[in-house]
């Protein structure tokens, strides 16, 4: 799986990605990425990649000659790399607290489509108030958000996003689907209480049921506990079934 990452601060990726099952999994070629710099297609010698914005307002937006000259270089390099592969260019994702609230069922169906039908996603890190309209219409572009609040830019989104994507793929998170298929979100709601060794703690007690070796209570108890948090602490996940 591969990300064109469009940025100012290209200087910020991998960042966390660098680290951890993801990491490895970008040292291991299980995914890829360019980091490209949106300054480098600035009409001016100063590298300006905003402006005022039309009808007053406070805040700039990223202007739309620069953005797309940008998308284009990008659309372009990945030619070679759709021809290679027979597949499609992917999708262009803006990251944007107007777009639809990004989810684990997303994540999962966002992945499974891209492995089978794109060779690559290229994703959008907007600074400022945002990026023009017309770049968004023009591209046809996807607007997501990783939740309702605001963040300085679009760098740590994509992180997110990334990250959220590589660790469904093949060989990257320990114990594969099972692993991933047993988390919150995968299981229908939240995940239950989980512990390890040492059974006994400053006077807490792991609960015998998961030290009794009988999977079938278990997984009652496993089942009655993410019920009960989901109840407590989502009832927005069981509203939504």
């Amino acid at each position: 799986m591969h990300f064109d990452i469009l940025t100012i601060f290209p200087e910020m990726f991998p960042g966390t990605l660098g680290g951890g099952v993801v990491g490895r999994a970008l040292n291991n070629k299980i995914w890829s990425y360019d980091a490209i710099n949106i300054r480098d297609f600035a009409t001016d010698n100063y590298g300006s990649v905003d402006d005022a914005q039309f009808g007053g307002g406070a805040g700039m937006v990223m202007r739309a000659d620069v953005l797309a000259n940008a998308l284009d270089s990008a659309i372009e390099s990945s030619k070679c790399k759709v021809q290679s592969s027979n597949k499609k260019f992917g999708p262009i994702i803006y990251f944007s607290p107007r777009g639809k609230v990004w989810n684990q069922k997303m994540a999962r169906e966002f992945v499974n489509n891209c492995t089978l039908n794109f060779a690559n996603c290229t994703l959008i890190c907007g600074r400022y108030e945002g990026i023009d309209q017309r770049v968004i219409e023009e591209y046809d572009i996807m607007e997501i958000s990783i939740g309702d609040y605001v963040i300085s830019g679009g760098e740590l989104a994509a992180q997110v996003f990334i990250d959220s994507c590589v660790r469904l793929l093949d060989n990257v998170v320990h114990g594969g689907n099972e692993s991933t298929a047993n988390e919150s979100f995968e299981i229908g709601g939240l995940e239950w209480p989980l512990y390890t060794r040492p059974s006994s703690w400053r006077g807490r007690n792991v609960p015998e049921v998961l030290m009794s070796g009988h999977h079938g209570q278990i997984d009652a108890w496993r089942k009655t506990q993410s019920d009960e948090i989901t109840k407590q602490r989502r009832p927005d996940l069981i509203q939504g079934k």
